[in-house]
């Protein structure tokens, strides 16, 4: 037996958790230097204040957790008899992975004969959801762990991520995008084209003038790279941009005939510090990153 682990930069809700029995890991957010921990200091990510909060010019900071919370969140499974599998954000994006590996080596040393495997999505937010969208159907199907590893080993290239921001001072401020130009933030109507590289790193890939025209290069990314879309999820991610949201949602569907399964998400809080609000994305399954 063993216990799946999220974390709260991967865009699951904690119902979504709690009705999969999901173990679930907070990764906070500090906002005028109070703490704040997704699923444990609130059930449901109150989107709109949040990304308002960001409008009105307050930008939180994030931080990872200590060696100490990873063994908290982990030793109950393990003292039950329970191995643990893992699936995480990219291990590119934030230096609290130093933190759990510190925390993998007291356990194992603890439990000797237990297993904690790490699955690493080589994404975030979106990236990150439909991954563990489909992991989970293993996961009910009593896939054993060695089974979803093997699972994701062959498929997490194919999980492909495109999105573009409204406003590049927070990526800026954070540093998550390679090749970033910093004069496109001074651009007005400019918005950059950013994906999920095959490495698991955040990627300037253009940049486009307007909101149609880059709600436009997000369905070609679809068109050009998808692979049996209508068997698979599509999920679009918004930082309180619903109604761009809607209208990628409902370009797609004009290509394909109604014939998408599309869920709408919110960006977590973590994530969504550092895109800023109004970022829209879409994640698909590809013929490659």
């Amino acid at each position: 037996m063993y216990d799946l682990f999220i974390d709260s930069d991967e865009d699951i809700s904690l119902s979504f958790a709690k009705e999969n029995n999901l173990k679930l890991i907070s990764m906070p957010y500090i906002v005028d230097g109070v703490t704040f921990k997704p699923y444990e200091d609130f059930e449901i990510f109150d989107a709109k204040t949040f990304y308002n909060m960001l409008r009105g010019g307050t930008i939180p900071t994030t931080c990872g957790i200590s060696p100490t919370d990873y063994c908290n969140y982990f030793e109950p499974s393990l003292k039950e008899g329970k191995d643990i599998l893992y699936i995480h954000f990219s291990r590119k994006m934030s230096g609290t992975f130093m933190a759990l590996d510190i925390a993998i080596d007291e356990l194992k040393e603890k439990y000797p004969n237990r297993r904690i495997e790490l699955i690493d999505t080589l994404g975030i937010t979106i990236c990150s959801y439909i991954q563990i969208r489909d992991i989970v159907e293993l996961y009910k199907k009593n896939a054993t762990i060695d089974e979803i590893i093997a699972f994701h080993n062959e498929e997490v290239q194919h999980y492909a991520t495109y999105f573009f921001a409204d406003d590049l001072k927070f990526f800026k401020r954070s540093g998550r995008v390679s090749n970033l130009a910093a004069f496109f933030g001074g651009m007005i109507g400019i918005r950059p084209l950013i994906t999920m590289s095959k490495d698991g790193i955040m990627t300037n890939i253009g940049k486009v003038k307007g909101k149609t025209n880059a709600i436009n290069a997000l369905v070609k990314y679809v068109k050009d790279l998808s692979v049996d879309i209508e068997n698979h999820l599509v999920i679009i991610g918004q930082c309180d941009a619903m109604e761009l949201a809607s209208l990628v949602r409902d370009s797609l569907q004009a290509e394909y005939n109604n014939k998408l399964s599309i869920e709408i998400v919110d960006v977590n809080p973590t994530a969504g510090a550092h895109c800023g609000p109004d970022t829209v994305g879409v994640a698909f399954y590809a013929k490659n990153r």
